[in-house]
């Protein structure tokens, strides 16, 4: 059987998760996990299941959402326009 290398371009976090995550499952390289995964590929027998991470906000995020809601509550807010010349005579009043 002749042998060809696949080289696939990617981070270095990437790989290192990769590794990672194939010896979790086992693996006893990430090599050996590409390996099987493109022998089941080439035999059909892939599935894949691709779920959406569930994300949670960092801690800036969630700092600048309590203080919107805080100036909302205050009326540190600016009111909604329904045209362009009171919006810029409002804000030049805010010396702005």
């Amino acid at each position: 059987m002749q042998r060809i290398i696949v080289q696939v371009p990617m981070t270095k976090e990437l790989k290192e998760k990769a590794e990672d995550i194939s010896s979790d499952l086992g693996f006893s390289s990430l090599q050996e996990a590409i390996r099987v995964l493109l022998t089941k590929l080439s035999k059909k027998e892939f599935s894949l299941k691709v779920e959406e991470a569930e994300e949670n906000p960092s801690k800036y995020l969630l700092n600048a959402m309590k203080k919107a809601r805080e100036n909302r509550k205050t009326g540190k807010v600016s009111p909604i326009f329904t045209n362009v010349k009171d919006e810029i005579e409002w804000l030049e009043k805010q010396g702005i």
